[in-house]
């Protein structure tokens, strides 16, 4: 079933009003549902799980130290939109089959707050996981300006919840921000960008099995899944009418597994302002972007004197990334935009020389290394099973670093893929990448370099909370822990590896 491109316009998702706000916090509820909603006007409506009613829920913008409360509330149905795998830790039969937990991905948040993959809760909060402490979660929000986002993360189903819809943009603003006169307002928007297969009628599909099914299984974790149709904020291929002037997109991936290469059919340059963590030091032109799960750019893209022209944004990210296949003219396609809008006033804003200040941290100043291994295993199945350090989630926590202490994690992948690796709490900067021999690793346990260090590319240079950890790679990041202590996790984001294992419990320690 091929679906027109082009045919619908891009949603702008509203932003979220809070119930209450006075000087001292502010005060959200957010609840999440089952409901029917167009993604494409060839489809029939889609069955999908949002926050508020929308798919992808709506955005909440915050200022830099304000203090934010958020209950977030689960009024799903108590049967799952797709098919469970009860093998999966976590999603054994002896827990509710549908079970969320919320994490504002890259915010610094006290743990009890971080949507612990064990704090799961059920509808009403009738059933909550073994680390559930509280139903109104804060969030002090002392970052930069950034782009979060957030989304699912219950253990063993978060790929299932995320692609189900359960997704948003959570921005955080501050003066330093509008001192630097960016494009704003309705010239400012956000891209989620992700990819699904629909059946027929125009229900969501997901596999039920792996390519090779396991008889005596009902349904099965897949390795990787990659959907056949893109969409940007929850449409199939839609296009954006644009004035012929500058405007700022804070792109996302929020996909399972696929990554994006991301490029302009006109050639036009991007101009990068910003990493995951918020403003680089001075913005980059580049031709083209690369986005793992969960990786965010926040980028200019100048369209004056085009008045008339379409452009489309193109992916040409191999899946699984970076040695399968190129992508079809379907999966090649996210969005286009028209240059179609009148000039409603003068565009005053600017590309800015500086952003601001951004200091290295010194390898100097790190107390601990670690060395930590990307595994790809096979459970007693036959299937796939991916691993952090060979450890599965449930082994004793071995990564316990000391607050206000910094470390410089190697990780050294031993697998085909690259994986995209989060860690919750804190932004790290990245030192830099090293070919290595994988299979003498493997027999002695050693290093053995085969090539030079690779600085980080210029899109990376600047805070991240995900870095992509290519095969045959050792990759290296360095960062300060704190503010809090208490358990957190790091793992891959693609979501079909977290989900099965590929995510490890951290406990900073005083």
């Amino acid at each position: 079933m091929i679906l027109s491109k082009f045919i619908d316009e891009l949603p702008i998702l509203p932003i979220l009003k809070p119930r209450w706000k006075d000087p001292f916090h502010t005060y959200y509820e957010v609840n999440m549902t089952e409901f029917k909603q167009s993604l494409h006007s060839e489809l029939n409506d889609t069955t999908v799980w949002g926050y508020e009613g929308s798919y992808p829920g709506p955005t909440i913008e915050v200022e830099s130290g304000e203090k934010v409360f958020i209950k977030w509330m689960n009024n799903l149905p108590d049967k799952h939109l797709l098919p469970v795998d009860h093998t999966v830790h976590g999603a054994h039969v002896d827990v509710p089959e549908v079970r969320t937990v919320v994490h504002v991905h890259g915010a610094s948040v006290e743990w009890e707050s971080d949507g612990y993959p064990e704090a799961w809760f059920t509808q009403g909060f009738k059933q909550v996981g073994p680390y559930f402490r509280k139903q109104i979660y804060q969030y002090d929000n002392d970052d930069r300006a950034c782009t979060l986002w957030y989304h699912d993360h219950a253990l063993g189903i978060t790929r299932l919840n995320v692609y189900a819809g359960l997704a948003g943009f959570y921005l955080i603003r501050d003066h330093r921000e509008r001192l630097l006169n960016l494009p704003s307002g309705k010239y400012e928007v956000p891209l989620m960008i992700q990819d699904k297969t629909f059946h027929k009628d125009g229900s969501l599909y997901y596999p039920k099995q792996p390519e090779k099914p396991v008889p005596e299984l009902e349904t099965s974790i897949v390795p990787e899944f990659f959907g056949d149709t893109i969409l940007v904020n929850g449409k199939v291929w839609p296009y954006l009418k644009v004035e012929p002037r500058k405007y700022r997109f804070r792109l996302l991936n929020a996909s399972n597994t696929r990554f994006y290469r991301l490029k302009l059919d006109s050639g036009q340059l991007f101009y990068q302002i910003g990493t995951d963590g918020g403003f680089m030091q001075h913005p980059i032109g580049v031709k083209e972007i690369t986005l793992a799960p969960a990786e965010r750019a926040d980028v200019i893209i100048d369209f004056t004197n085009l008045e008339g022209k379409n452009m489309i944004m193109t992916n040409d990210a191999p899946s699984p990334f970076p040695t399968g296949d190129p992508p079809n003219e379907n999966t090649g396609t996210v969005m286009q935009f028209r240059v179609t809008l009148p000039l409603s006033s003068v565009d005053t804003s600017v590309i800015p020389a500086y952003m601001m200040p951004l200091p290295k941290i010194k390898e100097q100043s790190a107390s601990k290394k670690r060395y930590l291994t990307l595994n790809e295993n096979t459970d007693k199945y036959g299937r796939k099973i991916m691993l952090l350090d060979n450890k599965h989630w449930d082994a004793p926590i071995t990564e316990n670093p000391k607050l206000g202490s910094t470390e410089i994690w190697y990780l050294i992948n031993l697998t085909e893929d690259t994986h995209p690796i989060h860690l919750h709490l804190i932004n790290f900067q990245i030192l830099d990448r090293r070919e290595f021999n994988v299979e003498k690793f493997k027999k002695e346990r050693m290093i053995h370099y085969t090539g030079p260090a690779l600085p980080p590319e210029p899109q990376e240079r600047g805070w991240k909370d995900t870095v992509r950890a290519n095969p045959n790679q050792v990759t290296r990041i360095i960062m300060k822990f704190g503010p809090y202590t208490g358990l957190y996790v790091w793992h891959c984001h693609i979501l079909e590896h977290e989900d099965y294992e590929m995510m490890r419990p951290y406990i900073v320690i005083r």
